[in-house]
């Protein structure tokens, strides 16, 4: 229990750091960029606390009160657990659960391998002009590419998924960015 405490605060005090990191628009308030980097740490310290979801594996955005998840998990169970938890935080207004199952265990160079896609589309984002990569949050499991998070418009999406489908070693790409409204 000390453990998991000590993780909890560790981990709060890393996301209250990185809470500048939140997706933002040009005319939203600093209250609204507050509120969101607040909904993302209470909702990441709700899914360390609940034993039936790996928090380390889910990635949690918010705009406006809305969260999504992402990332992949082990079974059905658990993303259902993740979304109920999320839906269950104080100011949490919706939840996008867009949880992907993993399709079983992955040997440890497949990890590395799925590890290097990711940087690679994250560097390839960063690269592009089209995309925000801060606001672009990016998975892989045996080469599949999750992409989430709150993006400016549709373009920008469109770039994201491009950009992503072009690096070396992805086998597909799941768009689940949502467009800021």
């Amino acid at each position: 229990m000390f453990k998991k405490n000590i993780l909890s605060m560790g981990l709060v005090a890393v996301l209250l750091a990185t809470g500048g990191c939140a997706a933002t628009k040009g005319h939203r308030s600093t209250g609204g960029v507050v509120n969101d980097a607040e909904l993302v740490t209470k909702v990441k310290a709700a899914l360390v606390q609940n034993p039936s979801t790996k928090a380390r594996d889910i990635n949690v955005k918010a705009f406006n009160g809305q969260v999504q998840l992402a990332g992949f998990v082990d079974s059905a169970d658990e993303k259902a657990a993740a979304g109920r938890t999320a839906r269950d935080v104080n100011g949490v207004q919706s939840v996008r659960n867009d949880l992907e199952i993993a399709q079983g265990p992955r040997t440890a160079g497949e990890v590395v391998d799925d590890s290097t896609i990711t940087a690679k589309v994250k560097a390839a984002l960063i690269g592009d002009s089209r995309t925000k990569a801060s606001q672009i949050n990016v998975n892989t499991n045996q080469g599949i590419v999750q992409l989430a998070g709150f993006v400016d418009n549709p373009s920008a999406k469109s770039a994201a998924a491009e950009v992503a489908r072009n690096v070396s070693g992805v086998k597909s790409v799941r768009n689940d960015l949502e467009v800021k409204s």
